[in-house]
């Protein structure tokens, strides 16, 4: 494949060749519907190319060895940035970088401070939030909450990622509560408290599936 192909992006630039199950497997907890096609793996509207041995310039000589998954429309621009957060999402659990528009990503690198968040088919009261968060809660605004070093916004989610596809059937508009803090592992304990208790689900800042408070930790 073109070196100006993976640099356009957005790819995966990983250190190490996926096993081929593992990607599938990586894949559809951003899309549960992904399926193999030939070499590729066609997930949502996008596909996501078989890896290739490319050069360490791709990333700047940030790694040794470079094999790299390209992320390519299917038909016309992925909704929602999706074939983005896909490379990225890929990069961060299989310890690697992510490479847009010839920039290289770190995705364990993360200012924002962002987290996981809760989706839910429909936006739960004040009250009802409030009553599940422990400790001493500060409520900034209606929907805005601060407890335990954590930060929840209770907001609509824009669009509909496909990881979360079986709370549509019961929702016309799905309700995201956005966790922010430093430690990831206690966003991923609450997100996931939270989700049971409201019966929604967990995804990553990618909107991966998250199951586990590890998925939300880069690998060793």
């Amino acid at each position: 494949m073109a070196k100006r192909r993976l640099r356009t992006g957005p790819t995966a630039a990983l250190p190490a060749k996926p096993d081929r199950a593992e990607l599938l497997r990586l894949v559809r907890l951003a899309d549960p519907d992904a399926r193999e096609d030939g070499d590729d793996i066609v997930a949502a509207d996008v596909r996501v190319h078989a890896p290739v041995e490319a050069e360490p310039d791709l990333v700047g000589g940030e790694l040794e060895k470079v094999w790299a998954c390209r992320v390519t429309a299917e038909g016309p621009l992925p909704f929602d940035y999706f074939d983005r957060y896909l490379a990225e999402g890929l990069a961060f659990r299989l310890g690697g970088l992510a490479v847009c528009r010839g920039e290289v990503d770190d995705p364990t690198d993360d200012g924002h401070k962002s987290g996981p968040a809760v989706i839910l088919p429909a936006r739960p009261a004040a009250e009802e939030l409030l009553e599940l968060l422990e400790g001493e809660v500060e409520q900034e605004e209606e929907f805005v909450f601060n407890v335990g070093g954590i930060r929840i916004l209770v907001v609509p989610e824009k669009g509909r990622p496909p990881a979360v596809q079986e709370l549509l059937p019961f929702a016309t508009e799905l309700t995201a509560l956005e966790l922010r803090g430093d430690d990831q592992a206690k966003l991923g304990e609450l997100a996931l408290s939270l989700s049971e208790s409201l019966n929604g689900l967990v995804v990553d800042r990618w909107r991966f599936r998250v199951d586990r408070t590890e998925d939300l930790i880069p690998p060793a």
